[in-house]
């Protein structure tokens, strides 16, 4: 992929400081660093301020809560707070505004995702799945583990990632894309799907473009990858290859599915709005990368 082409919500550009997460005596020191900051959170929305996001010093109530090391940020220790146990309801049902979340600044977005992801996971995992019981936040949150001295099992507990294919399939010029049912009339995007357990990537990006399309695939290739904070995807972008054209459309998933050329698609994602063949992804989706990245890949 071309150093020009990369997808929304990466870059953050921060030290994951490891090492940190996992020393106390380095974690205490990294909390008392006077230079330390919260990324201010308003449930699981970041608060702004001319597009970018807002980092406060620590204060006592940090103190009592549950705080995610996300990393150094410019050699400064950033931290995001878990919502309290009372508090989780009215944060995680609170429904993302992606309008606003991308006109953040590329590095601040990259940033928010990974702390998104982290603080939602902790509030969904304040119970070990193995025993019941309570579970605390250790690593400087990137674990949990149950509690053994309150009858719990001890086992420890990571934060999760789940792996989704999107692809572009690639037939004689065409591409393939769909839509769901409920989408906004005329909108597009590449087919994608959960990778499922015992299954690879290639074999994911096989299964999904038969079940929705009907389309047998090969020669799969890796493009880029996305993370997809809502709650925590990771998207990985792929480009395949059709045996024909011929679609057998699994209409109780996909509304359509269709292959558009490429002077059409040039033409969605040149004009946006005003493109007579179809709208194309938002930027900030990683569909959005993959058409980007076929019409350039075309070009050299």
């Amino acid at each position: 992929m071309s150093d020009k082409i990369k997808p929304a919500l990466t870059g953050h550009g921060m030290d994951r400081d490891d090492h940190t997460r996992a020393d106390p005596e380095r974690l205490a020191a990294a909390l008392a660093n006077p230079d330390a900051r919260l990324l201010a959170l308003d449930g699981l929305m970041p608060v702004m301020k001319e597009n970018a996001l807002v980092f406060v010093p620590l204060d006592a109530d940090c103190e009592r809560a549950e705080l995610v090391y996300l990393g150094l940020k410019d050699g400064a220790p950033i931290f995001a707070k878990v919502a309290e146990e009372g508090d989780t309801r009215q944060a995680y049902e609170q429904r993302a505004n992606r309008s606003m979340l991308m006109q953040l600044r590329s590095r601040d977005l990259a940033i928010y995702a990974g702390a998104r992801s982290l603080v939602d996971w902790h509030a969904r995992h304040r119970f070990c799945a193995n025993c019941g019981k309570p579970t605390v936040l250790a690593k400087g949150g990137w674990q949990r583990n149950c509690v053994k001295d309150d009858g719990g099992c001890g086992a420890p507990h990571f934060p999760r990632t789940d792996p989704v294919a999107i692809m572009l399939v690639e037939h004689e010029g065409d591409v393939l894309l769909g839509r769901g049912h409920g989408w906004p009339e005329g909108s597009y995007s590449a087919l994608a799907g959960f990778v499922e357990p015992g299954e690879s990537l290639e074999e994911a990006v096989s299964r999904e473009t038969f079940e929705e399309a009907g389309v047998t695939v090969s020669d799969v290739r890796y493009v880029a990858s996305q993370p997809w904070p809502f709650p925590s995807q990771l998207m990985i972008g792929c480009h395949g290859r059709a045996d024909n054209h011929e679609l057998t459309i699994d209409e109780t998933e996909m509304e359509d599915v269709r292959w558009f050329s490429r002077e059409e698609v040039t033409e969605a994602m040149s004009k946006g709005g005003e493109s007579r063949s179809f709208y194309a992804p938002p930027k900030e989706a990683i569909a959005h990368t993959l058409l980007a990245w076929w019409l350039a890949d075309s070009e050299d």
